[in-house]
């Protein structure tokens, strides 16, 4: 499932496991080239894991976790109930896990996390984009692409889980952003991927006018201008009944360009 370099680190002085994490889709948890996500302390285990692995970067409550776990009903022993998931939790992380009364885990440096790794990555690819380095740009815009839209704890619901998943819907748009703009630089067959990611950033985001800026442009590459013209005037449609409101200057730009290259050469 993971790929690259593993090895042994360090957290402070002391010597533990390489660590990978995949939060979105299917749980994982590898440390030292060994999946052990089976051994989390069953739901409520899984739960407090990724919780402290999204919140990683700041010490978290007990009170926190507690209405993290159990965010409607808390049982009666709740705080005896996050004891016990907590001692499990050091005994299968050992050196990760610090502090009583607030609680952080600490990773070694170069730990991977999916999530992360995405944030990072929509960066590079934005950054690429800005420069003009369209293949840079395509390759940074993947990881972001794939680990969104596998979305994230689909069988559970709490106020912190749907945060993430806003995230993740927002990184998964920037991704096929980024996707579509890189393919229409890099052209050639690429022209193909700019077109889908275009048509899904539509269907997601309707009131995104960007996503049909760069399916009119993968469309009129692939020769085909009528249908580019179409997507505009669906646009157009939709602001106008629903909001009230005409394209933005680059979309209407745009759009004249189009109509200037299609009309005939005067005599």
């Amino acid at each position: 499932m993971f790929v690259g370099p593993r090895r042994w680190g360090y957290v402070g002085a002391t010597l533990v496991p390489a660590v990978r994490i995949q939060l979105c889709g299917r749980l994982a948890l590898e440390l030292d080239e060994r999946r052990v996500d089976q051994e989390l302390p069953g739901r409520q285990g899984r739960l407090l894991f990724v919780f402290l692995v999204v919140h990683r970067l700041r010490p978290v409550r007990r009170d926190e976790l507690i209405d993290a776990l159990w965010p409607r009903m808390p049982p009666a022993a709740a705080d005896t109930a996050l004891r016990a998931l907590i001692s499990k939790l050091r005994r299968l992380l050992p050196n990760m896990l610090d502090g009583r009364a607030e609680l952080r885990l600490t990773l070694p440096p170069d730990a991977f996390i999916d999530i992360e790794d995405a944030r990072e990555a929509i960066h590079r690819a934005e950054s690429a984009l800005a420069q003009g380095q369209w293949h840079r740009a395509w390759g940074a815009s993947l990881s972001p692409l794939f680990t969104a839209r596998r979305g994230f704890l689909p069988d559970e619901d709490a106020e912190w889980i749907r945060d993430t998943r806003r995230e993740l819907e927002d990184l998964y748009l920037r991704a096929l952003e980024c996707y579509a703009q890189a393919c229409l630089g890099v052209g050639g067959t690429e022209l193909a991927g700019a077109e889908r990611s275009a048509r899904e950033l539509t269907r997601l985001a309707p009131y995104r006018e960007s996503g049909y800026r760069h399916l009119m442009r993968a469309l009129v590459r692939s020769g085909n201008t009528a249908e580019a013209l179409r997507v505009y005037e669906r646009l157009r449609t939709l602001l106008r009944e629903e909001l009230g409101i005409v394209p933005s200057t680059e979309t209407l730009e745009l759009h004249a360009s189009l109509l200037s290259d299609r009309a005939p050469a005067a005599n």
